[in-house]
């Protein structure tokens, strides 16, 4: 079982930027609400579902190595002021996201660790499907699209 620090920096990297991401899709399901946009709300809530089974992986792996999970490093969220702008936000989220994946399985194919950089290219692939939806959906709305 690897045990490199590089990688156990990588997995914490990610498991920060995860519960981030479900911060932040729980805050905009809970204006969603407010502002009476139901479907949108159960959208992100969603969304926030699926983060959340990814820091679970995460957590997994980070145990596996025999590292406690400590998500100690999270961004606050940037809900945005109506809906367009949420998923501009959510989007600008998903590609960091997929960047942060796409370095971690380099780097972790380079220390010869499989098991992270299959889990790694996972939650990339993932993370791409979800900023496609984004974009498309971004594209759907049309420029200033909002609640």
């Amino acid at each position: 079982m690897r045990n490199h620090p590089r990688i156990i920096g990588l997995l914490g990297q990610a498991l920060n930027h995860e519960f981030t991401a479900i911060q932040q899709y729980l805050t905009q399901a809970s204006l969603c609400t407010l502002w009476g946009e139901g479907a949108w709300a159960q959208n992100f809530r969603e969304e926030s579902r699926e983060e959340l089974g990814h820091a679970d992986l995460l957590s997994q792996r980070l145990l596996l190595l025999g590292v406690a999970p400590n998500a100690a490093q999270l961004r606050p969220p940037r809900p945005g002021r109506d809906l367009w702008e949420m998923l501009q936000q959510d989007a600008e989220l998903e590609w960091r996201a997929v960047e942060l994946y796409a370095e971690a399985e380099a780097v972790a194919n380079r220390l010869r660790d499989p098991e992270s950089a299959a889990l790694f290219a996972r939650l990339c692939r993932d993370e791409q499907e979800h900023l496609q939806h984004l974009q498309e959906t971004l594209g759907g709305l049309g420029a200033g699209g909002g609640r």
